[in-house]
């Protein structure tokens, strides 16, 4: 094909709907090298930049000139919506194949056959679907291969989303001569010789330059959580425009949207789990919200250019994620990003690392699993032979499937061995990894200690040109914190419970001692709705629960009178009559104690109806529910047939999976109490 400058100027007008729009430096020429040259590109370019005005545009032109539709792999399809938008002012037709969408597959795969598609866009995870490979990229004459966020193919991208690695497998089978396109916003020379190793031959590079000048950035020690719940309470309504809120947990990203909102100030929590995420994308974009709270669910690809400010509640674990997180700011107008450091961060981060990969004791108990079971196991089969929890048994086969050769093989749900034995490859990878981790690690804290020159600092970490950088236009942010509002901050983290979801269905297999064979538990055998009064450990009442239940064996009569305040703003319909509390072998009065003082302050009475049969391991040395499950199995009992009448507060100090909770309110419940209402003094789980 002949290229034609007009053509691709005339589409950019189009889908950028500025009718003197320009191309920017480097665009037209990445779309040369691929849609003309049929080369194959890496683009390292920040982000607005304009890499996805590339892959359309040279889409165009090679649909244009009688080529097969472009394969686009993406992390983040669910925010490309502006993108996608752009694509269809330029007259590409793109459709999207994920797991969502079922539906839709049928649909699709017919209109791709009758050439009625351009563009697919797919996340790296159907590269192992069978149906996927054999209606699509079997029968598929590929025109073009993009790839986007190319940087989580590199083995710095491993733990993001470890499907990236069979890109390798693609790009070695492709024809020398078709186009192939990688992009990302942030690659140092390690992740890049990366690429250039995997998509090569013949791989070019188009990188532009780091610095953002538009960026003012700033970090803040403030190692107590209240001291920055307070700063943000501060300095958030004050700053112009909107923003974004980043955490490492999605229990911190629904705790500062709480605390903000009990401040006035208009902010919603995006998470992995929040509901509704493209409205709450479109509020931010038409600047309804002040900010969005949000976890890593809300990272690359998410487009707004004039977002005024990036701020981040805990240290990330690598310059790569904040220089993407904050590099979302700014693109438009003058922005802040600062980073706000607490003592926390380590242990979240820590623990981000060490879950990477699994261990040798997790990847030995899974294959165990399958060598005793020759006709193959689900994961939930799994779980109820191995003490590993869900998530840990997936990244296990995720990994495992993706070595080469792979010691095992899916089979419609289940998972079998096959033939290979796992190499020492993964373990070494695994221990340079986490060496790297480490380092990165480091080089954040290095980051947070800065007085100044901290674009420096990071364009000189992703191995850019640190001379001549602009330190920002914008004053720096206080760093002082208001006494009052952190006094307040303390009292709302006192204030604030946590719920307690009570379990509606049993376990695979059941409860084989008390005779439950599985299914739904009937609504009037279950417990309600509870409530747990903090996280194990955090700055409210966490700390002082864990002082209680280890040195002293004593639960704080403060704990006593937080819980009864909990209660009497809860107020639970219908109200309790009496109260109880869960039996242990192991500290027979610390949770009988507790409850007892409890039922006092309410004027209640107190009746220990349930015991204990026989000893088990604690709970926390279950890894998953179905273990949890079965280790409560014929462990709980009453004491009597007759119960006291009336609604009942169900007492615990802690509460993880809920199972110990669920199955002594079924007893309760199957013996004629009332409803049965679950009280923790804290709840686990609060790092994810």
């Amino acid at each position: 094909m002949t290229y034609d400058p007009d053509r691709a100027l005339a589409l950019l007008r189009l889908g950028a709907g500025i009718a003197d729009a320009t191309f920017r430096d480097g665009q037209e020429a990445a779309i040369a090298h691929v849609a003309w040259r049929r080369g194959r590109l890496l683009v390292v370019q920040r982000t607005g930049w304009g890499k996805s005005f590339v892959y359309f545009i040279a889409t165009k032109l090679l649909r244009d000139a009688g080529a097969g539709p472009t394969l686009l792999v993406s992390p983040l399809l669910s925010l490309m919506r502006n993108q996608l938008a752009a694509a269809g002012r330029m007259g590409v037709r793109a459709a999207t194949i994920h797991s969502e969408n079922l539906a839709e597959w049928s649909d699709i795969e017919e209109r791709l056959g009758h050439g009625e598609i351009d563009i697919l866009l797919i996340s790296p995870e159907r590269l192992v679907n069978e149906r996927f490979i054999a209606q699509v990229l079997d029968r598929t004459r590929i025109g073009m291969l993009v790839i986007d966020e190319a940087h989580c193919i590199s083995d710095w991208g491993h733990d993001f989303r470890p499907h990236y690695r069979l890109l390798e497998r693609l790009a070695r089978a492709l024809p020398p001569n078709l186009p192939l396109l990688a992009t990302t916003a942030t690659a140092n020379q390690r992740v890049m010789a990366d690429l250039q190793a995997v998509l090569g031959p013949g791989l070019s590079v188009s990188s532009g330059a780091l610095d953002r000048p538009s960026l003012t950035l700033q970090t803040i020690r403030l190692p107590d959580q209240a001291e920055r719940l307070a700063w943000l309470a501060r300095q958030v309504p004050a700053l112009a425009g909107s923003g974004i809120i980043y955490t490492l947990t999605i229990r911190d990203a629904q705790l500062v949207t709480a605390w903000l909102q009990s401040r006035g100030i208009s902010v919603e929590a995006y998470t992995a789990r929040a509901e509704a995420r493209e409205e709450l994308e479109r509020a931010l974009l038409d600047n309804r919200v002040k900010a969005l709270v949000a976890t890593t669910a809300l990272g690359m690809g998410f487009d707004k250019p004039d977002l005024a400010f990036v701020i981040h509640f805990q240290t990330p674990g690598s310059v790569v994620a904040y220089y993407q997180q904050v590099g979302r700011a700014g693109r438009a107008c003058p922005a802040y990003g600062v980073l706000l450091s607490g003592a926390e961060e380590a242990a979240i981060n820590d623990f981000f690392v060490e879950s990477a990969f699994p261990t040798r004791e997790e990847v030995a108990l899974v294959l165990n699993a399958l060598e005793a079971a020759p006709e193959g196991l689900s994961v939930p089969d799994l779980m109820s032979r191995v003490n590993l929890s869900k998530g840990r048994i997936e990244k296990t086969i995720a990994l495992l499937s993706l070595e080469s050769p792979a010691p095992i093989a899916k089979d419609g749900p289940r998972w079998n061995l096959t033939a290979a034995r796992l190499g020492e490859s993964l373990w070494q990878r695994a221990e340079r990894l986490t060496a790297l981790r480490r380092e990165e690690q480091q080089e954040m804290q290095d980051y947070v200690a800065l007085a100044s020159g901290h674009m420096e600092f990071l364009v000189r970490a992703l191995d850019g040109d640190p001379s001549g950088i602009d330190p920002g236009r914008l004053p720096p942010l206080p760093a002082a914190t208001d006494p009052a509002l952190v006094r307040d901050a303390i009292a709302f983290l006192k204030r604030s419970s946590l719920p307690i979801e009570e379990r509606k269905q049993w376990p695979p297999g059941g409860l084989p001692r008390y005779g439950v064979s599985g299914g739904r538990i009937p609504a009037e055998h279950r417990a309600q709705t509870g409530r747990a009064l903090c996280v194990w450990g955090d700055a409210g009442w966490g700390a002082l629960v864990r002082e209680g239940k280890h040195p002293t064996d004593r639960f704080d009569d403060a704990l006593v009178s937080a819980c009864a305040a909990l209660i009497r703003e809860w107020s639970p319909q219908p109200v309790p009559t009496w109260v109880t509390c869960i039996p242990s072998q192991r500290r027979p009065t610390l949770v009988s104690d507790f409850a007892q003082r409890l039922a006092t302050a309410l004027s209640l009475p107190f009746d220990p109806v349930l015991i204990k049969t026989e000893p088990r391991p604690e709970q926390k040395t279950m890894a998953n529910s179905t273990q949890q499950a079965r280790n409560v199995d014929g462990s709980l009992a009453l004491a009597r047939a007759h119960l006291p009448v009336g609604p009942v507060l169900l007492v615990d100090d802690m509460v993880d999976s809920g199972w110990t909770l669920t199955v002594a309110a079924w007893l309760l419940r199957r013996a004629g109490s009332g409803d049965v209402w679950p009280l923790a003094l804290a709840k686990m789980g609060g790092g994810e």
